[in-house]
């Protein structure tokens, strides 16, 4: 067997191992019942928010949190500003949210968005604590579907859907699109129970549980990780406490990166934490999808040697398409994207090597993240 016969064999049998993930997820995806909006019995909730140069944003986010149907005297805003230079402290206390201001943190503080929540659930009064983030948008009935999953399920840890916005950008549509998939998966393992997977940008969990599990203690050595490696914290202390909000009533909208650069650099850093996840059945996914894409993106440098490895390569992405395509369909379809899936089969070049590059460096060093270099 030569060298490129065994390396077609091996993409053959990723591809077919990943098409079979594929389909387990698509079946999950499909058997998760919508969530409609109902009226839970109100309790105290603190909407937590960190913020670091905001000032573009946190309006517009305070203001969709104000705008909720959820009982006012039942719900604060807790925006903790980790030492911002712009006007983010004072647009945010004109707006009427509690302020909790970071001036002086811990040597050696590298988890500083970790330590803004921290600091923010110190100083809330609600049961539950909402977190998301200060470039989101949340629609009307957002807390109040939060809490109604969160009753009616008896969970301690709610995670909601995010959508990423975009505009007449390629790249915008190309970071709708992969972050709808992954928020598809999220939505499928949660649901579940497959995989403890979430986005700070939408979490709701109870005060009570995040003391139990003494907060971000343990996983504070890593920037990342606030929503993911502290779910696996709390569903571990709470086995079966766990909800995902399948509704577009909790669905939070947030923004696309500018340029290129932020992207790639956001998505080393989601990639940082891979390195600290403890969920074994995580882990195993993300070999298989990783060792896959290494492959593909191997295929796509042979490719330029001649027509028929060329052909080879073309095929096997078109393999890899098919494979995805009609779980990618029904999650675009519930996040109201599905103008996006004509743009899907041409993505999957740019995919294939953002997935290598971003997991190879997300492990390989430090990053910038908020004008900070961190680890």
């Amino acid at each position: 067997m030569t060298f490129l016969t065994a390396i077609y064999f091996i993409a053959i049998i990723l591809i077919t191992g990943y098409a079979f993930l594929l389909n387990h997820y698509h079946k999950l995806f499909n058997a998760i019942p919508n969530h409609e909006p109902a009226h839970p019995v109100a309790e105290m909730v603190s909407v937590v928010i960190p913020a670091r140069n905001e000032e573009k944003n946190i309006g517009h986010c305070i203001d969709a949190i104000m705008q909720q149907d959820y009982p006012l005297m039942f719900r604060e805003i807790v925006v903790a500003d980790d030492q911002s230079s712009d006007n983010t402290s004072a647009i945010a206390q004109s707006k009427g949210a509690v302020l909790v201001k970071l001036n002086e943190l811990p040597p050696g503080t590298v988890a500083y968005k970790k330590a803004a929540l921290s600091a923010a659930i110190a100083a809330s009064h609600g049961e539950l604590i909402i977190t998301s983030d200060a470039d989101c948008n949340a629609p009307a009935s957002w807390i109040t579907t939060m809490v109604s999953v969160k009753q009616n399920t008896n969970a301690v840890l709610v995670a909601g859907p995010v959508r990423m916005k975009y505009n007449t950008t390629v790249l915008s549509k190309f970071q709708s699109l992969d972050f709808a998939i992954l928020q598809g998966i999220t939505a499928a393992s949660v649901h579940h129970g497959f995989h403890f997977m979430g986005n700070g940008a939408n979490m709701a969990y109870t005060k009570d549980a995040f003391n139990k599990v003494n907060g971000f203690s343990g996983i504070d050595d890593i920037a990342s990780g606030d929503d993911m490696l502290l779910m696996y914290k709390i569903g571990r202390q709470y086995p079966g406490q766990i909800a995902y909000a399948f509704s577009q009533a909790a669905m939070v909208e947030t923004n696309p990166e500018p340029d290129l650069k932020s992207f790639l650099w956001q998505r080393i850093r989601w990639a940082s934490k891979a390195r600290k996840f403890e969920d074994k059945s995580i882990f195993k996914v993300l070999l298989l999808v990783y060792a896959m894409n290494v492959v593909l993106l191997l295929l796509i440098c042979i490719a330029f040697f001649g027509v028929p490895q060329l052909a080879i390569c073309v095929g096997l992405i078109l393999y890899k398409t098919i494979v995805e395509w009609r779980f990618v369909k029904s999650v675009l379809r519930f996040f109201q994207l599905g103008q996006l899936m004509k743009w899907f089969i041409f993505f999957q070049p740019f995919h294939i090597m953002y997935t290598v590059v971003s997991g190879l460096f997300g492990q390989a060093g430090s990053y910038p993240w908020k004008g900070r270099q961190v680890k």
